[in-house]
């Protein structure tokens, strides 16, 4: 587990971004006014369009967007955007945008009723994670990925967009089946988050149209609606001069272009054509307040949003100024980051940012969620650091580090462009067609962006606070648990605290940079002692002189990327339940704490402009590092990688900081119904458990410092019995030092141990569990089984394939046929090792009274295939899919670290990647339905299900 609860806010902060050394600021200085003397651009020019798409516009007004890009090889990208959402809907149409979205799987001129999905999948498309669409307040985007070496399907997947456009059937059976699974998604959609935005959306849209139409809709409108309503809106608004096909891929731009033009030139606009009003958030010129509780919110959140109106990315200076914005958001997220270090900070989360925000407004978003019962504390802190930057602004060291940041994320991207996926090019165009956005292309991005971050000043960057940080145009959102009710404070309160922050005498920042080395000393180089080659999938393992495995794959997937994966057996499963806790959570506290010379805030300074992530992990059977770098910061990659076995430290604010955030954010997690639920689910399974239990405030207090630092010393001071393996673009010959200098180096005690079996097995027999909490009237339902497995090649791909089929018939049982649930799906997970196990589940959220009738509907879709097998269909489409996914993961660093990584831990041969096509083609109806009679028993059979309390 991780000691830290994720914290699900409302709005985001910034990406954190590293920071480093200004001398590195000084030559980045030189080196662009050398470019800048030989090629620069007048900041008043317009930001030139991307000339590596082909892009125009049909005479009947529909826009496209072709772009040729072979990665992924075999592969195109389609997107239909059309300027349509819910904004255009009148008052008896709510909801009927996003309506109308889901009406366009359910029943096309070419693809009649669930044809279209049924037919994809068979091309191996998976419905929901590549076959999708969404529906905002502006646009509505159909998004289809599709393999582009099939004629038949390349010319069916266009016809697909154009049907998309404008030949929705909405046959009336279809549309009164499909209100269900809205309801449902409606339902599922419900809960704190939802209850709390009701109240505070009409403050942060101003009582703007925005604030009447979220795109979900009514559950009157959907319930009720006459088809012709609905009709309506797609004959009004369909239509081709509010829509365009970005399409990005392993194609002929030429062809394709012609292909759209036959197929897209016949859309038809209405006789009477209504205007698309583009509507705006008008700013109200005043102050806002709102405070507000929920019983399930389980802390305190402080939010203050100043609007002010959007400034348009138009010419090269809109661009710079963009630069500068992201250069104080990049240095206001690492104050805040070094003031989450110290032990008595009195938040769990702060931080601020400046971005865009919706319908013509841009907002300064400050946020704060204070440790329990510290809200005044905690804001005022937040407040004091902004009053701090409005009166002292940056440093220039800061700022330097910042753009060195920029210039490192800007330089990757350029070193990338040539293996960038085609996925990635789409919301360039999108935004372009939506809202009108810049769209640069690979080469005019990397080039103005490097001519001007030299350009950005200290006092332009500071003025920005002066800008944005205003005392008008400012909501101020207070969010809290009910029971905090009589304490949260009043608007006049709030406005003192500020007034008080206002008045305080405060010091600038000092930015306190390490002169040290991050190492105290140099390791002493070792050797290579042996190498073995597995030519049939370009791995080489090597033996180091300290005994340390190391392998090798050089890729070419990736210009400049090379992860890197360690492991050792034992991790916490070789100390009592009492040490758990200490022993779990001991490598993230010592990843906190930075390494070597260097406590966490100087290491993020040290290491700025280096694409570099290490870190260190204990889990229940093994220790070691993760991580990732480039060519330029492979060094320091493995001088973290050296540090990390050899100088470890465990800060005291550091621990004390973790441990009072993680115990704030636990300490109302009962408030939370799903927490309760998996409580309950983890009750059920393991008992008392402490390794099985989920987090809770007490038992985040049983981590004791010198005992976890003790035992993540233990767990990293012997390297003879750990596992490298290294993946990406590197040679043999340049990765061969690094390995000598530091892996050889690393300690060998010639410990010989290996991981404790726990003996944590579920209940043989299955039971029934039901858990009464929460307000909204919805259900969630698990059925899951656990069981002894057989572990090998075979049981494991018809163990999947049961997961994907039994998938596809819970779709179109629970959702399409019973219009029960949103979404529904199986899963399956097995295990070699510490033991051979496996559990199988089904997971569904519907309404509390379908609860009964649709658990039976699952288990006759288990019973059917138990009996019968699957319908071959089901079985081809699973063996496709399979085969496309395959096709794309033989080429990502990501899974080859990973597959080698688990190959070499399950003591596998790792060539058998190379066999997986032959075993895809052995899945038959009776081995599918082999393995679900085996493990699928019907008393084996656990039904978790939460419902609302009691009423």
């Amino acid at each position: 587990m991780r000691f830290i609860k994720p914290i699900a806010l409302t709005f985001l902060l910034p990406t954190l971004y590293c920071t480093t050394p200004s001398t590195a600021a000084t030559s980045l200085r030189a080196e662009a006014r050398a470019i800048l003397a030989q090629d620069t651009v007048s900041w008043n020019q317009k930001l030139p369009f991307d000339n590596e798409v082909l892009t125009g516009k049909l005479k009947n007004g529909f826009t496209y967007y072709i772009r040729r890009n072979v990665e992924p090889e075999k592969r195109v990208t389609m997107y239909l955007a059309n300027k349509v959402g819910s904004i255009l809907e009148t008052d008896d149409q709510l909801g009927l945008a996003h309506f109308l979205e889901h009406m366009n799987f359910n029943g096309l001129k070419h693809f009649p009723k669930n044809e279209l999905v049924n037919y994809l999948q068979k091309a191996g498309v998976r419905f929901g994670s590549d076959l999708n669409a969404y529906t905002g307040f502006d646009e509505t985007v159909y998004q289809l990925p599709i393999p582009s070496d099939d004629p038949e399907l390349l010319k069916n997947g266009l016809q697909v967009m154009r049907d998309w456009a404008q030949d929705a059937l909405l046959a009336d059976d279809e549309i009164d089946k499909e209100r269900g699974i809205v309801m449902q998604e409606m339902r599922g959609g419900r809960g704190v988050g939802q209850r709390l935005q009701d109240q505070y959306f009409p403050i942060v849209l101003n009582g703007s149209r925005y604030s009447k139409r979220l795109p979900i809709g009514t559950e009157k409108i959907i319930t009720t609606f006459k088809p012709e309503t609905i009709r309506k809106f797609h004959q009004d608004w369909y239509r081709p001069d509010l829509q365009s096909i970005i399409i990005v891929g392993d194609i002929d731009v030429k062809d394709m272009e012609a292909r759209v033009k036959a197929l897209f030139s016949d859309l038809k606009a209405p006789a009477k054509k209504l205007e698309r009003t583009r509507y705006n958030v008008d700013l109200l010129n005043k102050n806002q307040f709102i405070a507000i509780t929920d019983p399930e919110l389980p802390y305190t959140v402080a939010q203050i949003m100043i609007k002010s109106k959007e400034e348009k990315t138009v010419t090269v200076k809109d661009y710079r100024k963009q630069l500068l914005i992201s250069a104080f958001n990049s240095i206001v997220a690492d104050r805040f980051s070094e003031i989450m270090q110290q032990a008595d900070a009195p938040f769990m989360q702060a931080g601020g940012s400046i971005s865009g925000f919706i319908a013509g407004l841009d907002v300064f978003s400050l946020m704060v969620v204070p440790k329990p019962n510290q809200l005044e504390v905690g804001f005022k802190k937040m407040m004091t650091e902004f009053e701090r930057i409005q009166k002292f602004g940056f440093t220039q060291s800061e700022l330097d580090r910042a753009i060195i940041s920029m210039n490192k994320s800007n330089e990757t991207a350029y070193i990338e462009k040539s293996k960038k996926k085609s996925d990635s090019y789409v919301g360039r165009y999108l935004n372009n067609f939506l809202k009108d956005d810049a769209a640069l292309s690979n080469d005019d991005s990397y080039k103005i962006t490097k001519q001007l971050l030299p350009t950005l000043t200290l006092k332009e960057v500071n003025a920005l606070i002066s800008k944005y940080y205003t005392d008008l145009n400012r909501d101020i959102i207070i969010m809290g648990p009910e029971k905090d009710k009589a304490t949260l404070p009043a608007e006049q309160t709030v406005n003192n605290w500020i007034k008080e922050v206002e008045s305080q005498n405060l010091t600038a920042y000092e930015d306190k940079v390490s002169k040290l080395p991050l190492l105290s000393k140099e390791p002493v180089k070792g050797s290579v002692v042996s190498n073995k080659e597995l030519k049939e999938i370009n791995v080489k393992e090597l033996t180091l002189s300290n005994g340390v495995k190391v392998i090798l794959k050089p890729t070419n997937f990736k210009n400049d990327e090379i992860r890197i994966s360690a492991f050792s057996p034992g991790g916490s499963s070789l100390y009592p339940d009492a040490d758990y806790y200490s022993a779990s959570n001991a490598a993230g506290l010592v990843d906190a704490s930075g390494v070597g010379q260097l406590n966490n805030v100087e290491l993020q300074k040290y290491l700025t402009g280096k694409n570099i992530g290490i870190t260190p992990y204990i889990s229940e059977r093994y220790e070691g590092i993760y991580g990732s770098s480039d060519k330029e910061g492979l060094k320091n990659a493995f001088e973290l990688i050296y540090g990390y076995f050899t100088e470890p430290r465990l800060d005291q604010d550091v621990y004390q900081s973790i441990i009072a955030r993680s115990v704030g954010s636990l300490e109302n997690r009962d408030s939370d119904p799903s927490n309760v639920f998996s409580d309950k689910v983890k009750e059920t399974l393991y008992g008392d458990n402490i390794r099985r239990k989920n987090a809770t405030a007490d038992l985040v207090k049983t981590i004791d410092k010198d005992r976890a630092f003790q035992i993540y010393k233990e767990r990293f001071a012997d390297a003879s019995d750990f596992t490298f393996t290294i993946v990406g673009s590197f040679t043999e010959e340049e990765i061969k030092p690094y390995l000598e200098n530091y892996l050889a180096a690393l300690p060998n005690l010639g410990r010989k141990e290996s991981y404790k079996d726990l003996g944590i097995v579920e209940p043989a027999q299955g039971k029934r569990v039901v858990v009464h909490k929460g307000k909204e009237d919805k259900a969630s339902v698990q059925l899951a089984y656990y069981g002894d497995y057989t572990y090998s090649e075979s049981e494991n791909i018809n163990m999947e394939a049961l997961e994907s089929i039994l998938t596809i018939k819970l779709l179109e049982r629970l959702r399409e046929a019973e219009s029960g649930v949103y979404s529904v799906g199986a899963s399956a997970n097995y295990g070699k090792l510490p033991r051979q196990r496996y559990s199988f589940g089904i997971g569904f959220g519907t309404a509390p009274d379908k609860v009964d009738v649709l658990i039976k509907s699952a288990v006759d879709e288990v019973s059917k295939i138990k009996k019968s097998g699957p319908v071959k269909e089901d079985i081809d489409k699973f063996v496709i899919e399979q085969k496309r996914q395959l096709e794309l993961q033989l080429k990502e660093n990501g899974f080859w670290v990973s597959y080698l990584s688990g190959s070499y831990q399950n003591q596998e041969d790792v060539t058998e990647i190379l066999r997986k096509l032959d075993d895809l083609s052995k899945v038959s109806v009776e081995s599918v339905k082999a393995v679900a009679d085996k493990y699928l028993k019907e008393d084996r059979m656990f039904e978790f299900i939460l419902l609302p309390d009691a009423k």
